[in-house]
Protein backbone atom coordinates (compact mmCIF):
# COMPACT_ATOMS: atom_id res chain seq x y z
CA UNK A 1 0.00 0.00 0.00
CA UNK A 2 1.26 3.53 -0.92
CA UNK A 3 1.79 5.77 2.13
CA UNK A 4 -0.49 8.75 2.12
CA UNK A 5 -0.06 12.22 4.08
CA UNK A 6 -3.61 13.70 3.69
CA UNK A 7 -3.77 17.75 2.81
CA UNK A 8 -4.13 20.01 5.18
CA UNK A 9 -6.75 21.09 3.13
CA UNK A 10 -8.99 18.30 0.65
CA UNK A 11 -10.18 19.58 -2.66
CA UNK A 12 -11.88 17.44 -5.45
CA UNK A 13 -9.45 17.33 -8.04
CA UNK A 14 -10.02 13.39 -9.34
CA UNK A 15 -12.42 11.08 -9.57
CA UNK A 16 -13.13 8.82 -6.49
CA UNK A 17 -15.44 6.16 -5.85
CA UNK A 18 -14.25 3.35 -8.02
CA UNK A 19 -17.39 1.65 -9.96
CA UNK A 20 -19.65 4.66 -8.27
CA UNK A 21 -17.09 7.84 -9.29
CA UNK A 22 -19.14 9.22 -12.76
CA UNK A 23 -22.00 10.09 -10.00
CA UNK A 24 -19.60 10.96 -6.41
CA UNK A 25 -19.37 14.45 -6.15
CA UNK A 26 -18.98 16.73 -2.68
CA UNK A 27 -21.87 19.35 -3.35
CA UNK A 28 -25.38 18.38 -3.17
CA UNK A 29 -28.04 19.87 -5.28
CA UNK A 30 -29.45 19.07 -8.96
CA UNK A 31 -27.44 19.01 -11.93
CA UNK A 32 -30.09 19.30 -14.66
CA UNK A 33 -33.71 19.78 -15.01
CA UNK A 34 -35.98 16.79 -14.96
CA UNK A 35 -39.56 16.85 -14.12
CA UNK A 36 -40.85 13.52 -12.14
CA UNK A 37 -43.38 10.89 -13.98
CA UNK A 38 -47.01 11.01 -11.84
CA UNK A 39 -49.16 8.22 -12.49
CA UNK A 40 -52.53 7.39 -11.54
CA UNK A 41 -52.09 5.89 -8.40
CA UNK A 42 -52.06 8.39 -4.94
CA UNK A 43 -48.58 6.62 -3.65
CA UNK A 44 -45.57 7.68 -6.29
CA UNK A 45 -42.25 6.18 -5.64
CA UNK A 46 -39.23 6.92 -7.43
CA UNK A 47 -36.83 4.16 -6.77
CA UNK A 48 -34.46 1.24 -7.88
CA UNK A 49 -34.03 -2.42 -6.52
CA UNK A 50 -31.17 -1.91 -4.44
CA UNK A 51 -31.62 -2.91 -0.87
CA UNK A 52 -32.77 0.44 0.43
CA UNK A 53 -35.32 0.84 -2.55
CA UNK A 54 -36.38 -2.83 -1.98
CA UNK A 55 -37.63 -2.28 1.71
CA UNK A 56 -40.87 0.17 0.41
CA UNK A 57 -41.41 -2.10 -2.54
CA UNK A 58 -41.81 -5.30 -0.15
CA UNK A 59 -43.69 -2.92 2.01
CA UNK A 60 -45.75 -2.23 -0.34
CA UNK A 61 -46.77 -5.19 -2.06
CA UNK A 62 -47.20 -6.78 1.90
CA UNK A 63 -49.61 -3.92 2.10
CA UNK A 64 -51.35 -4.81 -0.56
CA UNK A 65 -51.52 -8.45 0.28
CA UNK A 66 -53.23 -7.83 3.39
CA UNK A 67 -55.91 -5.71 1.56
CA UNK A 68 -55.26 -2.01 1.32
CA UNK A 69 -55.97 -0.74 -1.68
CA UNK A 70 -54.67 2.73 -0.67
CA UNK A 71 -51.14 1.25 -0.61
CA UNK A 72 -52.10 0.48 -4.79
CA UNK A 73 -48.76 2.50 -6.31
CA UNK A 74 -46.70 3.72 -9.38
CA UNK A 75 -43.38 2.69 -9.25
CA UNK A 76 -40.77 4.51 -11.26
CA UNK A 77 -37.34 3.80 -12.39
CA UNK A 78 -34.22 6.08 -11.15
CA UNK A 79 -31.03 5.19 -12.88
CA UNK A 80 -28.43 6.29 -9.91
CA UNK A 81 -25.74 5.23 -12.23
CA UNK A 82 -27.08 7.43 -14.98
CA UNK A 83 -27.51 10.52 -12.42
CA UNK A 84 -31.22 10.32 -12.18
CA UNK A 85 -31.58 11.19 -9.02
CA UNK A 86 -29.66 14.30 -9.05
CA UNK A 87 -32.53 15.60 -11.75
CA UNK A 88 -34.51 18.89 -10.10
CA UNK A 89 -37.85 17.09 -9.98
CA UNK A 90 -35.97 14.19 -8.26
CA UNK A 91 -34.41 16.88 -5.42
CA UNK A 92 -37.10 18.12 -4.70
CA UNK A 93 -38.76 15.33 -3.19
CA UNK A 94 -35.20 14.34 -1.49
CA UNK A 95 -32.74 17.03 -1.69
CA UNK A 96 -29.96 14.02 -0.15
CA UNK A 97 -29.97 12.70 -3.57
CA UNK A 98 -30.84 9.29 -2.43
CA UNK A 99 -33.46 6.54 -3.36
CA UNK A 100 -36.08 5.61 -2.70
CA UNK A 101 -38.43 8.88 -2.60
CA UNK A 102 -42.13 8.54 -2.04
CA UNK A 103 -44.84 11.26 -2.68
CA UNK A 104 -48.32 10.71 -0.93
CA UNK A 105 -50.78 12.42 -2.70
CA UNK A 106 -53.79 10.91 -1.02
CA UNK A 107 -54.31 14.06 0.98
CA UNK A 108 -54.95 17.77 -0.12
CA UNK A 109 -51.27 18.44 0.24
CA UNK A 110 -48.95 16.46 -1.57
CA UNK A 111 -46.65 14.88 1.49
CA UNK A 112 -43.21 13.90 0.61
CA UNK A 113 -41.24 11.00 2.21
CA UNK A 114 -37.48 10.64 1.85
CA UNK A 115 -34.75 7.96 3.47
CA UNK A 116 -35.99 4.04 3.33
CA UNK A 117 -36.66 4.02 7.04
CA UNK A 118 -38.61 7.03 7.05
CA UNK A 119 -40.92 5.54 4.55
CA UNK A 120 -41.08 2.01 6.02
CA UNK A 121 -42.55 4.04 9.40
CA UNK A 122 -44.86 6.41 7.35
CA UNK A 123 -46.28 3.78 5.77
CA UNK A 124 -46.64 2.01 8.72
CA UNK A 125 -48.43 4.50 10.64
CA UNK A 126 -50.48 5.63 7.79
CA UNK A 127 -52.33 2.06 6.96
CA UNK A 128 -51.75 0.47 10.95
CA UNK A 129 -50.08 -2.59 9.71
CA UNK A 130 -46.28 -3.93 10.78
CA UNK A 131 -45.58 -1.70 13.46
CA UNK A 132 -47.11 -2.35 16.75
CA UNK A 133 -48.83 0.52 18.92
CA UNK A 134 -48.15 -1.03 22.22
CA UNK A 135 -44.94 -0.88 24.45
CA UNK A 136 -42.76 -2.61 24.65
CA UNK A 137 -43.29 -4.26 21.06
CA UNK A 138 -42.98 -0.83 19.18
CA UNK A 139 -39.69 0.12 21.06
CA UNK A 140 -38.62 -3.25 20.02
CA UNK A 141 -39.64 -2.66 16.23
CA UNK A 142 -38.25 0.34 16.47
CA UNK A 143 -34.93 -0.14 18.08
CA UNK A 144 -34.12 -2.96 15.44
CA UNK A 145 -35.44 -0.65 12.31
CA UNK A 146 -32.80 2.00 13.47
CA UNK A 147 -29.91 -0.67 14.02
CA UNK A 148 -29.97 -1.66 10.38
CA UNK A 149 -29.97 2.20 9.53
CA UNK A 150 -27.22 2.38 11.24
CA UNK A 151 -25.15 -0.41 10.70
CA UNK A 152 -26.08 -0.92 6.92
CA UNK A 153 -23.42 1.88 6.09
CA UNK A 154 -20.96 -0.60 7.59
CA UNK A 155 -22.08 -3.54 5.15
CA UNK A 156 -22.33 -1.25 2.02
CA UNK A 157 -20.51 1.81 2.01
CA UNK A 158 -17.64 0.03 4.18
CA UNK A 159 -17.33 -4.33 3.29
CA UNK A 160 -19.17 -4.05 -0.13
CA UNK A 161 -17.41 -1.05 -1.56
CA UNK A 162 -14.05 -2.19 -0.16
CA UNK A 163 -14.32 -5.88 -1.11
CA UNK A 164 -16.58 -5.38 -4.37
CA UNK A 165 -16.15 -2.05 -5.78
CA UNK A 166 -13.06 -0.33 -5.14
CA UNK A 167 -10.25 0.12 -7.72
CA UNK A 168 -7.49 -1.56 -5.39
CA UNK A 169 -7.94 -3.92 -2.75
CA UNK A 170 -7.18 -2.74 0.63
CA UNK A 171 -5.98 -5.59 3.35
CA UNK A 172 -7.13 -3.25 6.25
CA UNK A 173 -10.27 -1.48 5.10
CA UNK A 174 -11.72 -4.96 4.18
CA UNK A 175 -10.29 -6.70 7.13
CA UNK A 176 -11.39 -3.33 8.72
CA UNK A 177 -15.20 -3.93 7.55
CA UNK A 178 -15.25 -7.57 7.41
CA UNK A 179 -15.02 -7.65 11.32
CA UNK A 180 -17.65 -5.57 11.93
CA UNK A 181 -20.27 -6.81 9.53
CA UNK A 182 -19.48 -10.36 11.22
CA UNK A 183 -20.24 -8.58 14.27
CA UNK A 184 -23.34 -7.23 12.98
CA UNK A 185 -23.97 -11.17 12.14
CA UNK A 186 -23.55 -12.42 15.01
CA UNK A 187 -25.83 -9.51 16.52
CA UNK A 188 -28.47 -11.13 14.54
CA UNK A 189 -28.15 -14.49 15.05
CA UNK A 190 -28.08 -13.87 18.63
CA UNK A 191 -31.32 -12.33 18.26
CA UNK A 192 -33.01 -14.90 15.93
CA UNK A 193 -31.94 -17.66 18.52
CA UNK A 194 -34.82 -15.80 20.67
CA UNK A 195 -37.25 -15.33 18.55
CA UNK A 196 -38.91 -16.16 15.15
CA UNK A 197 -38.61 -12.04 13.95
CA UNK A 198 -36.94 -9.51 15.31
CA UNK A 199 -39.03 -7.44 16.73
CA UNK A 200 -40.49 -10.37 18.46
CA UNK A 201 -43.45 -12.84 17.47
CA UNK A 202 -44.53 -10.74 14.64
CA UNK A 203 -43.39 -10.10 11.18
CA UNK A 204 -42.68 -5.84 11.01
CA UNK A 205 -40.65 -3.00 9.26
CA UNK A 206 -37.96 -4.20 11.09
CA UNK A 207 -38.15 -7.80 9.53
CA UNK A 208 -38.68 -5.58 6.09
CA UNK A 209 -35.62 -3.35 6.52
CA UNK A 210 -33.02 -5.75 7.96
CA UNK A 211 -33.77 -8.94 5.08
CA UNK A 212 -32.89 -6.91 1.90
CA UNK A 213 -29.37 -6.40 3.38
CA UNK A 214 -28.63 -8.87 5.91
CA UNK A 215 -30.66 -11.12 4.28
CA UNK A 216 -29.57 -11.41 0.89
CA UNK A 217 -25.97 -11.60 2.31
CA UNK A 218 -26.95 -14.43 3.64
CA UNK A 219 -28.78 -16.22 0.65
CA UNK A 220 -25.23 -15.13 -1.36
CA UNK A 221 -26.87 -12.22 -3.52
CA UNK A 222 -24.34 -9.47 -2.24
CA UNK A 223 -20.76 -8.54 -3.27
CA UNK A 224 -19.75 -11.42 -5.70
CA UNK A 225 -18.30 -14.49 -3.29
CA UNK A 226 -18.47 -12.48 -0.27
CA UNK A 227 -21.42 -15.13 0.99
CA UNK A 228 -18.09 -17.40 1.49
CA UNK A 229 -15.72 -15.15 2.38
CA UNK A 230 -17.87 -14.44 5.06
CA UNK A 231 -18.82 -17.94 5.73
CA UNK A 232 -22.19 -16.67 6.12
CA UNK A 233 -23.70 -20.24 6.62
CA UNK A 234 -22.43 -19.93 9.81
CA UNK A 235 -25.29 -17.85 11.05
CA UNK A 236 -28.08 -20.63 11.33
CA UNK A 237 -30.48 -18.82 12.53
CA UNK A 238 -30.45 -15.93 10.06
CA UNK A 239 -30.11 -18.34 7.26
CA UNK A 240 -33.74 -19.64 9.10
CA UNK A 241 -35.06 -16.28 8.95
CA UNK A 242 -33.74 -15.26 5.51
CA UNK A 243 -35.15 -17.92 4.13
CA UNK A 244 -38.75 -18.16 5.62
CA UNK A 245 -38.94 -14.28 4.83
CA UNK A 246 -37.87 -14.71 1.14
CA UNK A 247 -40.46 -17.50 0.24
CA UNK A 248 -42.71 -14.69 0.93
CA UNK A 249 -44.33 -13.92 -1.98
CA UNK A 250 -44.75 -10.15 -1.20
CA UNK A 251 -41.18 -10.05 -1.02
CA UNK A 252 -40.60 -11.90 -3.89
CA UNK A 253 -42.58 -9.04 -5.61
CA UNK A 254 -41.08 -6.45 -3.99
CA UNK A 255 -37.98 -7.75 -5.18
CA UNK A 256 -38.69 -7.09 -8.73
CA UNK A 257 -40.08 -3.81 -8.80
CA UNK A 258 -37.63 -1.19 -10.02
CA UNK A 259 -35.07 -3.89 -10.91
CA UNK A 260 -33.19 -3.21 -13.73
CA UNK A 261 -30.37 -5.79 -13.29
CA UNK A 262 -30.01 -9.92 -13.16
CA UNK A 263 -32.50 -12.19 -14.77
CA UNK A 264 -34.77 -10.50 -17.28
CA UNK A 265 -37.94 -12.67 -15.91
CA UNK A 266 -36.79 -10.49 -12.38
CA UNK A 267 -36.99 -7.17 -13.94
CA UNK A 268 -40.04 -5.22 -13.55
CA UNK A 269 -38.61 -1.31 -14.16
CA UNK A 270 -42.01 -0.04 -13.55
CA UNK A 271 -44.95 -1.12 -11.87
CA UNK A 272 -48.43 0.63 -11.94
CA UNK A 273 -50.47 -2.51 -11.73
CA UNK A 274 -50.81 -5.47 -10.04
CA UNK A 275 -50.59 -7.44 -13.70
CA UNK A 276 -47.67 -5.60 -14.33
CA UNK A 277 -45.94 -8.67 -12.71
CA UNK A 278 -47.35 -11.37 -15.30
CA UNK A 279 -47.04 -8.98 -18.30
CA UNK A 280 -44.31 -6.13 -18.28
CA UNK A 281 -41.44 -7.75 -16.70
CA UNK A 282 -38.16 -7.35 -19.48
CA UNK A 283 -38.26 -11.15 -20.89
CA UNK A 284 -42.18 -10.32 -21.78
CA UNK A 285 -41.19 -7.29 -23.30
CA UNK A 286 -38.60 -8.78 -25.28
CA UNK A 287 -40.71 -11.48 -26.74
CA UNK A 288 -43.24 -9.13 -27.97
Amino acid sequence: MTEYTPPKVWTWNKPSGGAFASINRPIAGPTHDKELPVGRHPLQLYSLATPNGVKVTVMLEELLARGHKGAEYDAWLIRINDGDQFGSGFVEINPNSKIPALMDRSGKTPVRVFESGSILVYLAEKFGEFLPNEQPARAEVLSWLFWQMGSAPYLGGGFGHFYAYAPEKFEYAIDRFSMEVKRQMDVLDRRLAETEYLGGKDYSIADIAVWPWYGGLALGRMYNDSAEFLSVHEYKHVQRWAQAIDARPAVERGRMVNRAFGEPALQLHERHDASDFETKTQDRLAAE
